[in-house]
């Protein structure tokens, strides 16, 4: 059994719902990302995501794309976002999922990546513009290494494709709740627990919500019928506001177990 297998069923031997916390990797620099790595997971994250900056993030709105420039221009690779991973690893076990596009992973080379992600202490892969038709070579290369392959539904996607992400997928499915980017919003879509209950039926997978989260009652309204909710942009925003230093990795903490207390 996987690290995130194990905490999604800790969770639900509980009773409890998941907090799964997006960053990018080396913002505002890779010494204070770990900080805010640190700082979510004293928090209370139960899945951390670490973003592998790219040059066209074409799927996140204004803040992570702020986020992927100020990484990109300090210099952060895909190598280097590994070894953070690597760094955090030597004190925290909370599980950490691999987040980025197709580009950086295919330069890299997807078996070496695969293969570098795990000996680092990553638990999973989360390719964003990779739909399930296109996995052939990727989902079972992470497979082989020990990654649990997470799996990602939008609200355009149609049975069929519902079906095949959840064939190929493990350790929890992605529920895109809105069409659109990503970005801190006011509410959820009327629609998103009608849709996530019926996503539910299909899998035995935990289902996570994510787009748009950005405070307590957002995330508990989300996980009222899925396993965890997904914040990203207003975690980002914190590190985007306090930049380096001590208060910010301190703010972020507080943020999440705000996130996690208002979950219960």
């Amino acid at each position: 059994m996987s690290r995130i297998e194990e905490t999604f069923t800790r969770l639900g031997n509980t009773g409890e719902k998941g907090l799964v916390v997006y960053l990018t990797a080396g913002d505002p620099n890779p010494r204070d990302f770990l900080s805010y790595l640190h700082g979510a997971a004293d928090g209370g994250a139960d899945v951390l995501e670490v973003g592998i900056p790219f040059s066209d993030p074409m799927a996140d709105g204004p803040t992570i794309q702020a986020a992927c420039r100020r990484s990109l221009a300090g210099g952060m690779t895909t190598e280097r976002a590994l070894s953070l991973v690597s760094s955090f690893r030597k004190i925290h076990d909370t599980p950490v999922v691999m987040f980025g596009y197709y580009n950086p992973f295919l330069q890299y080379g997807v078996r070496d990546f695969c293969r570098d992600a795990r000996s680092a202490g990553a638990d999973g892969v989360l390719v964003v513009d990779l739909p399930p038709e296109e996995a052939g070579e990727m989902a079972p290369e992470a497979s082989r290494s020990g990654l649990d392959w997470i799996a990602l539904v939008s609200p355009t996607s149609d049975g069929e494709r519902v079906r095949r992400a959840i064939s190929i997928g493990s350790g929890f499915l992605y529920l895109i709740s809105v069409t659109g980017i990503t970005g801190v919003r006011k509410s959820l879509p009327p629609r998103l627990l009608r849709w996530t209950r019926e996503v539910k039926a299909q899998t035995r997978l935990p289902v996570a919500v994510g787009f748009g989260i950005s405070h307590p009652a957002m995330a508990c309204a989300a996980t009222s019928h899925a396993d965890a909710a997904v914040v990203g942009s207003a975690c980002v925003k914190i590190v985007e506001r306090h930049g380096a230093g001590r208060k910010g990795p301190d703010a972020l903490r507080r943020f999440v177990r705000s996130l996690k207390t208002g979950m219960r």
